[in-house]
């Protein structure tokens, strides 16, 4: 995986987060979701450095091999505000004070808090099957309860750590011929690591509550997202049935959204890599047929 990427294991502060990075050109830095580590990108990330782009895949804090502060009972050691801040300080230290955010599930909540907090670092950002927590939570009905059921068993203490850690490959759904052997070895390892289990309920703990007022604050006073967004949804998910149009919510938060879906399911990057980077490079160099919405 990744031919020609370094790695390296950066100090961000109160957490270390592990990356991988290559290419040369303008930055993008790609973001992953739960339950996934970096190696989700293992397709996606050499066609963007082929595109002429620099690609930076850091794990999010705790997944994976990036490590974060002790557990708290406000979850705020992961927040997305402080997950954010590892990325600025990762970028920063590969040489890029400004980027552009590619964010899948749970990384494009975090995207979505980066863009937020600091616009003057994001020059484009992606959402792929990802919407605020605020949304979701706005349009709880039976179908979403039924189908998202584990956004609040994971907010339960001690209880999800104990069943998935009982038998995690039974819990996490891995197929190594789908993912990609070396990527499938990497999100078992990382899977099958109590700490990591932990920091990943932790994110979902973290989204429930600091996180849904940090989004709450934005709305109450009118922060939006300024750069150009786009939004990526996979087809075969349950994004759009449950809600209609991604881009129509999303407009709700940016002033310049466009976007399409995407013929996979939901491990986009997996599924489907020469699509979704095809999207984002087209709209991070603004293609002519990459405007419509």
């Amino acid at each position: 995986m990744f031919e020609g990427f370094e790695t390296a294991q950066i100090d961000v502060g109160e957490a270390s987060a592990f990356v991988r990075y290559g290419g040369d050109g303008p930055p993008v830095v790609l973001l992953h979701g739960h339950p996934r580590t970096s190696a989700t990108w293992h397709r996606v990330a050499p066609l963007l450095v082929r595109a002429g782009h620099t690609v930076i895949c850091p794990d999010l804090r705790g997944y994976g091999r990036s490590r974060g502060p002790a557990f708290t009972a406000d979850h705020a050691g992961y927040s997305k505000r402080a997950v954010a801040a590892d990325v600025v300080a990762v970028a920063r230290h590969l040489g890029h004070d400004r980027f552009a955010l590619v964010g899948h599930d749970r990384g494009g909540a975090v995207a979505l808090r980066l863009t937020l907090d600091r616009p003057e670092t994001v020059t484009r950002v992606v959402f792929a099957d990802a919407l605020p927590v605020t949304e979701h939570l706005s349009r709880i009905t039976a179908e979403f309860a039924t189908q998202w059921w584990h956004w609040f068993f994971f907010a339960q203490p001690d209880i999800p750590e104990r069943v998935i850690n009982a038998d995690p490959d039974s819990w996490y759904h891995g197929d190594p011929e789908v993912m990609g052997a070396e990527n499938y070895e990497e999100w078992r390892r990382a899977t099958r690591d109590p700490d990591v289990v932990r920091a990943m309920l932790e994110d979902y703990r973290a989204g429930l509550t600091v996180d849904r007022r940090h989004e709450e604050a934005d709305r109450a006073a009118g922060t939006r997202i300024t750069c150009p967004t786009l939004a990526l949804w996979s087809l075969k998910d349950d994004l759009e049935d449950l809600y209609g149009d991604p881009r129509e919510i999303w407009r709700r938060w940016a002033d310049d959204v466009r976007g399409h879906g995407i013929d996979a399911g939901h491990h986009v990057a997996e599924l489907a890599p020469e699509e979704l980077a095809s999207a984002v490079s087209g709209f991070l160099q603004d293609r002519p047929g990459d405007q419509a919405t």
